[in-house]
């Protein structure tokens, strides 16, 4: 029988939401450290492809960055930073000071084969039939899931009119409670699953692979779900169809991360920084409503980063995440051109450097 998980990631909803560890307000002097590095950056006129740590000189966050690795990996999985003043910079600006802070933190990964390295979060009115078209670029909601890296980190610009509630769960904490209720689902889901690459494949690569929703390696658990992935590899006829008892594990899981006990909600505000360890934290959204007028829309940046105190991953999950030894720089999706480096998207094309 496969044993619960001890971990500081496994918590509930009403465990995390009065505690103060896991968030970070900046101070003055720490908003003041960050405008005098833009200034720099902007002085020697050094693009977001060029930039270096060294580029954006920061006294102050270096302490910060080492304590949101520690939760992160050795804590609830989950840090959030707030008070970045977004409304006094540019978008541009807000962009830089974004990937700035980002270094200090890791080592930012491709979120697409295009070679997305600075992802918006927005309404991107792609249609869905697109090879283009990705779920966090619409309106609707999503589902819980793990994003294909180590870290996430969203940066909220501006909020939605309407929705666009952001949500958190601890996969540790619904793996023991399937470890507790459903022992024999709880095997199936550590056994392999077949999913799809959605098109994100490079030339020569498979479109479908083998990766089980939970993993161990070396005392470490992981967690990888991302059910359209699973439900996608279905429409290839060489990959054998969903048992039922793989269905019902699923739907399990589907169905424990939306309960209340489970089910934290961040109140995500212009200025906050929220980043989540894949491997011990899933995180979702419901569907929004935009304001009317265009320059209010609701606007995320988005980092995947790779992070040097990250976990030693099973061999199976070697298909995304190549090196599996902790703190390898790993995950993402390796841009089909080799170098190339996308900031910013929007609905028709992309700006590269």
């Amino acid at each position: 029988m496969i044993a619960s998980i001890e971990s500081p990631a496994n918590w509930k909803s009403y465990e995390l939401t009065p505690r103060t560890d896991w968030v970070h307000q900046l101070g003055d002097d720490e908003v003041a450290e960050i405008d005098a590095a833009l200034r720099d950056v902007r002085a020697e006129e050094i693009g977001l492809a060029e930039l270096r740590k060294e580029d954006f000189p920061l006294a102050k966050f270096p302490a910060l960055a080492e304590r949101v690795r520690s939760a992160l990996e050795d804590g609830p999985g989950i840090f959030m930073i707030r008070g970045v003043p977004v409304e006094r910079y540019s978008m541009e600006d807000l962009r830089m000071i974004y990937w700035g802070l980002g270094k200090y933190l890791g080592t930012a990964r491709s979120q697409s084969a295009e070679g997305d390295y600075l992802g918006d979060v927005r309404d991107l009115k792609i249609p869905p039939d697109s090879p283009r078209f990705r779920g966090y670029q619409t309106s609707g909601g999503g589902t819980f899931h793990c994003d294909t890296c180590d870290v996430a980190a969203l940066f909220v610009i501006r909020p939605a009119m309407e929705g666009g509630v952001s949500m958190v769960c601890s996969s540790v904490a619904i793996h023991n409670e399937i470890q507790r209720t459903r022992p024999d689902l709880l095997e199936v889901l550590y056994q392999p699953f077949w999913w799809s690459m959605l098109e994100q494949q490079r030339e020569g690569e498979p479109k479908v692979y083998q990766q089980p929703v939970f993993s161990r390696h070396e005392g470490h658990f992981s967690c990888r779900y991302i059910r359209p992935h699973i439900k996608q590899a279905q429409r290839y006829p060489e990959v054998p169809r969903l048992m039922p008892q793989q269905i019902e594990a699923l739907d399990l899981l589907d169905e424990l991360y939306t309960r209340p006990e489970f089910e934290l909600i961040t109140n995500f505000q212009p200025g906050d920084i929220q980043f989540c360890n894949n491997h011990v934290v899933m995180h979702a959204r419901t569907a929004f409503k935009d304001w009317p007028d265009p320059e209010r829309h609701r606007h995320l940046l988005r980092l995947w980063l790779s992070v040097p105190n990250s976990r030693p991953l099973s061999p199976s999950m070697a298909h995304i995440y190549k090196d599996q030894r902790g703190g390898a720089v790993r995950g993402g999706f390796e841009p089909r051109v080799p170098g190339t480096m996308v900031f910013e998207t929007t609905g028709a094309e992309t700006l590269v450097t």
